[in-house]
């Protein structure tokens, strides 16, 4: 097929997305959910532990036609994918699967109340658009009998997952108390395979300050001025 005529095919066959609403401007969340996001979000970009192309958001909307709603997860975690450059054209501001080839590879939901289908329409609807691992986060235990619990998708149906282990993201999930911004708490965080908990921007900075303060105490006590050059 000659490139004129490949174009032309994909002109014919581009969904119409002029009257899609990709944002509707309201606000959604509560402050535990908005920290929680960004705790899942920042570090995988921070710390660079995923070697392979990825987009990590938030409460971004993901499109599987242009007949249907979005789903809208709390976050979302998609490989080998890349923003467009032109991100602010219509048509890559959204998670469209059709743009991106494929659908995410984690969505998650925390749960801050018993109205938002986390095991039931949801549960269905990623299933549906072959997200691999559907996470639901209750910290509240709202809906659920254990805080976490990781679905995987297996012949087209989720099969809970005994552990918080993602094999084909090379992720795992922990859950963390500590203090994250202004709030000691339980978090829910990435680890890599090896139990390596995924640490912050601001962590790696406090990790990379004590480490130098190390250093210097040992050069003073061994009676050379960490100051010099």
């Amino acid at each position: 097929m000659t490139d004129l005529v490949a174009n032309s095919v994909f002109e014919i066959v581009a969904p119409d997305i002029s009257q899609l609403v990709t944002e509707d401007d309201q606000p959604v969340d509560n402050i535990p959910s908005a920290k929680q996001q960004r705790l899942l979000v920042e570090p995988l970009y921070s710390s660079r532990k995923i070697e392979r192309r990825f987009f990590a958001d938030a409460n971004v909307g993901v499109f599987t036609t242009p007949r249907e709603p979005p789903i809208v997860p709390d976050m979302l975690l998609s490989l080998d994918v890349e923003v467009a450059e032109d991100w602010w054209a219509k048509e890559h501001r959204s998670y469209f699967i059709w743009e991106f080839g494929k659908p995410p590879d984690v969505v998650v939901e925390i749960v801050s109340n018993k109205e938002g289908n986390e095991t039931s329409k949801k549960l269905r609807d990623y299933a549906r658009m072959r997200v691999s691992y559907y996470v639901i986060y209750d910290p509240q235990l709202l809906i659920q009998a254990q805080v976490l619990q990781i679905y995987e998708l297996v012949a087209g149906e989720y099969r809970p997952r005994p552990d918080y282990l993602l094999p084909k993201v090379d992720l795992e999930l922990t859950l963390w108390e500590g203090l994250f911004e202004d709030k000691q708490a339980q978090w829910l965080r990435w680890s890599v395979l090896d139990g390596e908990m995924i640490p912050t921007g601001a962590e790696r900075a406090d990790q990379e300050h004590a480490r130098a303060e190390r250093l210097a105490a040992k050069l003073k006590a061994l009676g050379i001025d960490p100051e010099s050059e």
